[in-house]
């Protein structure tokens, strides 16, 4: 009898538990969201959990400026803020399940 079959079967069954549960969590993470506010709040992005752009909202205020390129500045700028705070809450709820798996961790991704 092999002594390793048995702990390779453990392993393949923790692995799929793992991969669940990451199925889950990216599910969950779909219906989260983080805003982002940039320049006093003359522009609002909201991101979900998977990195994507739900929402932008722009001041009037700012449209009155005429300012193409503070505009362009504000949008990239909440843009990309959106998209950090998003990508920070997917790695903290990974980081709970994982237990610290590292690189093992990315092979799970689903």
């Amino acid at each position: 009898m092999n002594p390793f079959k048995g702990n390779l079967t453990e392993i393949f069954q923790q692995a799929q538990k793992m991969r669940e549960e990451m199925q889950r969590i990216q599910e969950e993470m779909a219906k989260k969201t983080m805003e982002a506010s940039v320049g006093g709040g003359m522009v609002r992005v909201t991101a979900n959990g998977q990195q994507q752009i739900v929402s932008v909202v722009i001041d009037p205020e700012v449209l009155k400026m005429n300012d193409k390129e503070m505009l362009q500045d504000l949008v990239m700028a909440g843009v990309n803020q959106a998209l950090k705070l998003s990508q920070d809450m997917m790695s903290e709820a990974v980081k709970k399940i994982t237990g610290g798996l590292g690189p093992l961790a990315s092979m799970l991704k689903v």
